[in-house]
């Protein structure tokens, strides 16, 4: 699960561009990488870290141009290092370069049709490199000089039919302009909007619709599955659909947990669904325990709070702020380990024992993975002088990966798989537990578009709608998740330090 923007401009967009990877920071901690092109120039920045930490002004100023794109990356597949940064530039044909949000589930597959039939190399085991190579390909065999959207569209229509899982891609080609396409299934997220300048027309394409407001751009809307834009070095915009077979079935888990609250999705509000997830919650504990003894609602920060704040509206009890947050420690449940995870815990909240002590509490999470942030949570309350320690989520139980884009543990270091809510309640320590059930979820999300007839829902009940995941697959991907493997070191090929590259479409260097 990654964060991509792209943005073809009339002026500079090297700033905008980074304020668009903070303003995406949350979908990604891992590296962080911006792309720009001048006349028929890339210059390139990027390496591991957080967007703040990888950029400086000098940097900046060797970012020329008025067209670029940017990514932060989460990894899901293939290792971690500076040569995994994204974006990931290829110099024929024209010099492409692509950021890339998803994760392809015939990566493998592919990698031997690019060596064999392609004639291309790969330097990295990353997926995204794949679907760089697949699309320069494709678009190779148009044997165009000058590309036009038609060479364009042609070779999203041919990604489309060779690649399967889930991709939101922005790209530049040198010269040529800013493209972007989408999955047929729409299952990660992608928008685009414009905006009027005194001298011309701008656009912008972005993971998330927040990125969009941020930076003034307006007319914001989804890019369909299947469906690819161009924007050509005169600004013109076009746009098509590049499918024969499509349908929207979007990850229902962005709205569980990763997008921001602010954002529109597939005409979805992030913040909108996740206060019917409270309510539906608060719902079911009504049909359970009409004689609850609650007498508190907490809010496990931050992803949790709109749908904590709608169950105990629902409820007709008080909502308190039962934890405060280190601001400055990343998200647990991707850290390798147990004991690393146990730790990050406690130093990133702390309990305000006045809102527990003698009570009987509600903790409320967007959902349970491991189960290690919620077991630690939990005994934290208990510390602070709780009563009673029940535990509510606002999705099902996380049961199966995700193959899609998000890197969910192995099977078996899930808490939920295999077992039932009774026996999760158990093991974290919880007096009682209570799921989302996976119809109230999706009753949830789908309420804000009624055209989207199901959702990308995995992770709960195991289906996963490309039809090309079998056990075999799964095994593989659980061998190269679980903790054991995390903990080795991770392989990456490149250099260490953060560099400029001047990069000519002839692939020539260009002096610094």
């Amino acid at each position: 699960m990654c964060g991509v923007v792209g943005i073809s401009g009339t002026s500079s967009v090297n700033v905008r561009l980074y304020d668009a990877l903070t303003v995406l920071q949350h979908r990604g901690q891992d590296a962080a990488g911006i792309v720009t092109e001048s006349n028929g120039e890339i210059h390139q920045c990027k390496d591991v870290g957080l967007a703040r930490d990888v950029f400086d002004s000098e940097h900046m100023e060797r970012l020329i141009g008025n067209v670029g794109i940017g990514h932060v990356r989460y990894p899901t597949a293939g290792s971690s290092g500076p040569a995994l940064a994204q974006p990931f530039y290829v110099n024929s044909p024209y010099g492409i370069c692509i950021a890339h949000n998803g994760n392809l589930t015939n990566a493998d597959e592919l990698r031997t049709h690019i060596f064999r039939s392609d004639l291309r190399h790969l330097n990295t085991d990353s997926d995204s490199e794949v679907l760089l190579n697949v699309f320069a390909h494709e678009l190779q065999l148009r044997g165009k000089l000058e590309p036009s959207s038609d060479d364009i569209f042609a070779a999203v229509t041919n990604v489309h039919k060779r690649c399967k899982g889930a991709y939101a891609v922005v790209g530049l080609i040198a010269n040529y302009g800013m493209f972007a396409f989408r999955d047929t299934f729409g299952i990660r997220p992608l928008c685009y909007g414009s905006r009027e300048t005194e001298t011309g027309t701008e656009y912008a394409v972005a993971s998330e619709s927040v990125v969009l407001d941020s930076m003034g751009f307006g007319s914001v809307k989804d890019v369909q599955p299947g469906e690819a834009l161009f924007v050509d070095s005169t600004g013109k915009f076009h746009i098509k659909q590049c499918a024969d077979q499509f349908e929207l079935v979007p990850c229902i888990f962005e709205h569980v947990y990763f997008a921001r609250p602010d954002s529109m999705i597939d005409d979805i509000s992030v913040y909108k669904c996740r206060l019917r997830m409270g309510e539906k919650l608060a719902e079911k504990v009504l049909r359970l325990r009409p004689d609850h003894d609650i007498d508190v609602v907490i809010p496990i920060p931050d992803t949790s709070r709109v749908s904590a704040q709608a169950m105990a509206e629902t409820l007709g009890v008080k909502l308190r702020e039962g934890f405060m947050k280190n601001r400055y420690i990343g998200r647990t449940f991707i850290m390798p380990g147990q004991t690393q995870r146990k730790k990050s815990v406690r130093q990133k909240l702390n309990a305000v024992k006045l809102e527990f002590a003698g009570k009987n509490v509600m903790l409320v999470d967007d959902s349970i993975v491991r189960g290690t942030t919620s077991k630690e949570i939990i005994q934290m309350a208990r510390d602070a002088g709780a009563n009673k320690v029940y535990m509510a989520s606002a999705a099902p139980g996380v049961r199966y990966p995700n193959v899609y884009g998000i890197d969910m543990p192995s099977a078996t270091e899930l808490i939920a798989h295999g077992r039932s809510d009774e026996e999760v309640g158990e093991i974290i320590g919880a007096d009682w537990i209570v799921y989302q059930d996976i119809e109230d979820l999706v009753l949830a999300a789908a309420e804000g578009n009624e055209q989207i007839q199901r959702f990308e829902c995995s992770v709960f009940d195991g289906n996963y709608i490309t039809g090309d995941v079998d056990d075999a697959y799964l095994q593989r991907i659980d061998q190269a998740r679980n903790d054991n493997a995390k903990l080795k070191p991770a392989h990456a090929n490149g250099q260490r330090k953060t560099q400029v590259l001047g990069l000519h479409n002839n692939n020539s260097a260009a002096s610094a």
